[in-house]
């Protein structure tokens, strides 16, 4: 491939990840799919219609993504989530005080993009102060302090903390077989959410499940198969087209915010190029602002009140530092992850549950005091 091949590579790869982006932000928005409104729903009315679409969503990206892997499209070793190091306490720190920050601030970090698509100012400043602090975390002084303390314990697990990667030697399959376990443990859990008949009944479940689990899909197959080079025109190495982290990416939702601010500030800088992250940041508060006006569902809303202000920043700064600290939000681990069946993701989920539940208690505190 000479340097032309690659840079018209480049672009397509963007626009393939602006339209896919675009998508899921165009069916959050239509179908309200939303963690912290799964566990609020269940915790407040016992409903669990919104986290069986999450539960189909799970499902299906893990299906495609270990489809993909079984029949040799993408390599999975090739992702963040498959480190040998497990970092369990970064994962259930981070991931709990991203979940208690979702809910004091409306909402995760693709909620926040879509609610700013349909015309919130405050998801507008969760963006701005969430992005600072994610920066900070990654690079900054909370960086330094992640660094020195939760980071530092882990788990090594060999050859990868995703379970196929440990599982084959351990049966005597190879790579290939060990992939079709994940492809039937996806299957199980679409399975499970489609048993309720709301479920079933509810075009705008099936929308959710089956479109924001196929969009992980798309995503990975963008990133891993059709933006995969194996030799660069200049430095001659294998390459992931336009990836932050140099790997194989998805949908994620908290670094990224952090590169788009860096892209926006540094615009000028001719090092600062478009990726994988900053285009999916774009691509969701287009898809949202889209359905938005094509439904006039298009609101503007602002801040209630100095306390609704503050707690909104209280949540854009724990949702900043836990998402980095965890290595992602409830779709970059909750979705992203989990389809790739690491350990990690699964600790980091269940620590944003915890978070949220948290979070939900602390507000119903507030409510009774007021």
């Amino acid at each position: 491939m000479d340097l032309a091949a690659f840079q018209s590579l480049h672009t397509t790869v963007l626009w393939a990840v602006f339209l896919i982006s675009a998508l899921f932000g165009a069916i959050v928005h239509r179908t309200h799919f939303c963690t912290m409104g799964a566990i609020s729903d269940i915790v407040n009315m016992g409903d669990w219609t919104r986290m069986r679409m999450w539960i189909m969503a799970i499902g299906v990206a893990m299906m495609g993504f270990h489809a993909m892997a079984a029949l040799g499209w993408i390599d999975p070793t090739q992702t963040i989530y498959y480190s040998g190091r497990v970092i369990w306490l970064s994962a259930l720190v981070g991931g709990a005080l991203f979940g208690f920050g979702m809910v004091l601030a409306s909402g995760c970090g693709s909620k926040t993009l879509v609610r700013m698509g349909g015309g919130s100012l405050k998801a507008v400043v969760v963006f701005f102060v969430m992005g600072v602090a994610a920066f900070a975390t990654l690079r900054g002084i909370t960086a330094v302090l992640r660094d020195r303390t939760v980071d530092r314990v882990a788990i090594d697990m060999q050859p990868g903390s995703a379970l196929p990667s440990w599982l084959a030697p351990l049966v005597g399959w190879d790579a290939s077989a060990a992939a079709w376990v994940g492809v039937v443990f996806g299957l199980g859990l679409v399975v499970w959410a489609a048993r309720s008949e709301g479920f079933r009944r509810s075009p705008d479940a099936w929308l959710a499940g089956l479109g924001i689990g196929g969009t992980v899909v798309g995503m990975w197959w963008v990133s891993g198969h059709l933006g995969f080079v194996a030799e660069h025109p200049e430095t001659l190495e294998a390459v992931f087209v336009a990836s932050n982290s140099g790997r194989m990416e998805a949908l994620t939702f908290t670094a990224p915010l952090a590169y788009t601010l860096d892209w926006l500030i540094y615009f000028s800088d001719k090092n600062k190029v478009l990726t994988l992250g900053v285009v999916s940041v774009l691509g969701v508060v287009a898809g949202a602002f889209v359905h938005a006006m094509g439904s006039r569902t298009f609101r503007w809303e602002g801040f209630c009140g100095t306390r609704d202000t503050a707690l909104h920043l209280l949540g854009a700064i724990c949702m900043g530092v836990g998402g980095v600290t965890a290595m992602g939000c409830t779709v970059g681990q909750g979705l992203s992850g989990l389809s790739t069946l690491s350990v990690t993701s699964m600790i980091a989920f269940a620590g944003i549950v915890v978070g949220a539940l948290g979070g939900l208690r602390f507000h119903l505190w507030l409510l009774e005091r007021d």
